[in-house]
């Protein structure tokens, strides 16, 4: 038998990103999706931890050479990290404004780079940090957990 209060389900999922490697982005955030609808996650989890992916992941394809995302889901929380090879964010402050974007012709072409990546990720997560360095990338860590922080205050 299982002592419930020792056994902690953990799961790990990671993507690698390649650069304009766009259906990788939107597959990562559908995979993720679907596996959090299997473990019975409330729907406006999903939804917040699809768009947070979403947003991360093609960041890495618009601006960065390669990068890996993580998911990392536990009995708390779920863990969303971007790790990019790139050109880092050389203004955080001013990435962070909606509609303010860096994103190059051919992706606002195909209708990415509107400038509300950040702000949406922001938004729909519990915690968010950014430590980026210029020429050489981006390191996103961003967090929602199952029951509001506010909450347990």
């Amino acid at each position: 038998m299982v002592d419930s209060l020792q056994y902690t389900p953990q799961i790990t999922l990671e993507f690698p990103i390649g650069e304009k490697d766009f259906f990788m982005a939107g597959e990562s955030a559908s995979r993720v999706k679907k596996t959090l609808q299997q473990l019975g996650l409330k729907q406006d989890i999903i939804r917040r931890v699809a768009i947070i992916i979403y947003e991360a992941a093609m960041n890495v394809a618009i601006h960065a050479h390669r990068g890996l995302l993580t998911v990392h889901i536990d009995t708390e929380a779920i863990a969303i990290q971007t790790d990019d090879e790139g050109i880092g964010i050389p203004d955080i402050e001013l990435a962070m404004r909606e509609g303010y974007s860096t994103a190059p012709y051919e992706a606002r072409e195909m209708g990415f780079g509107a400038g509300m990546g950040l702000p949406n990720m922001k938004q729909n997560s519990d915690e968010l940090s950014l430590d980026t360095k210029v020429g050489k990338g981006t390191t996103l860590k961003a967090k929602v957990y199952f029951i509001s922080k506010e909450h347990l205050d």
